[in-house]
């Protein structure tokens, strides 16, 4: 291995790297007091040092807690540092293939701790589409990226994520509590309860006391999508008649509902 060159040290680049990997390594931050006193370093310098990496947005500051933490920019560059077999090549093609379908822009993304995380686009071609920069957290309640995560994940994770949201509002459409699906027959909610693994469910009447939004849509279409051989069109195909309200020749209708209502468990 050749030798570094001690001459070309740069200390203030060392210490900034020195201050990622200490976060790195403590999920709830800290504040600049630890900081410095656990690197040995000035308070001027680790103040500078914080305040451009947060300018930089690779940290994150909070005001309330007077904490930093790491911000997800670091895991674009880790994608970035992969091999020639890095994921990013295999999802390029098809983000590519999904945009010249639909003529908009197809993200791609990835799970963080309680947001999903921006990692690379295939931009639309329209004149006006929109432009995300990687590296940026986007919420998981009112994304479409963020929707279609959460709807294929298991019941145990998705939970975990639905706990940690507060659910924003950001215009009159965005979801605002946890949502529910409930079925306009019996046959319909137990075809989905056997079909989703949880046959030992028990089945509810539901009197709903408040409507804040609902949409009914038909199961046949995405349980009709056959995993080992289906293609990015016949997944947007089916996505398509689904949220479209469209009913199959044999409908199996479910209602996506948001408001409050009361269960009363039936034999």
């Amino acid at each position: 291995m050749e030798k570094v060159d001690e001459n070309y040290k740069v200390p203030n680049l060392e210490k900034g790297i020195a201050v990622l990997e200490y976060l790195s390594l403590r999920s709830a931050g800290e504040t600049l007091q630890d900081i410095k006193s656990a690197l040995d370093i000035s308070q001027t310098t680790a103040y500078r040092i914080l305040n451009t990496l947060v300018r930089l947005e690779y940290l994150n500051f909070s005001e309330d807690t007077k904490r930093y933490k790491l911000s997800r920019k670091l895991l674009t560059l880790g994608f970035r540092s992969l091999n020639e077999h890095n994921l990013l090549e295999t999802v390029l093609p098809h983000l590519r293939d999904l945009r010249d379908q639909v003529k908009e822009t197809a993200c791609f993304g990835v799970l963080g701790d309680e947001k999903g995380i921006f990692i690379e686009q295939a931009q639309g071609h329209h004149t006006f589409r929109f432009v995300l920069s990687p590296g940026k957290p986007f919420e998981l309640h009112c994304s479409a990226p963020g929707k279609a995560i959460m709807a294929y994940l298991p019941k145990t994770v998705r939970d975990r994520y639905l706990s940690y949201m507060t659910f924003t509002r950001y215009n009159t459409r965005t979801i605002t509590s946890r949502e529910a699906y409930f079925f306009t027959e019996r046959a319909a909610c137990e075809y989905y309860r056997n079909y989703s693994g949880m046959s030992s469910a028990q089945l509810c009447e539901v009197q709903v006391l408040e409507t804040y939004d609902c949409f009914t849509g038909d199961m046949r279409w995405l349980d009709a999508i056959d995993e080992s051989t289906a293609t990015a069109r016949d997944i947007a195909a089916a996505a398509v008649r689904y949220w479209a309200g469209e009913m199959s020749a044999d409908p199996l209708p479910e209602v996506l509902f948001q408001g409050r209502y009361r269960l009363t468990p039936v034999p």
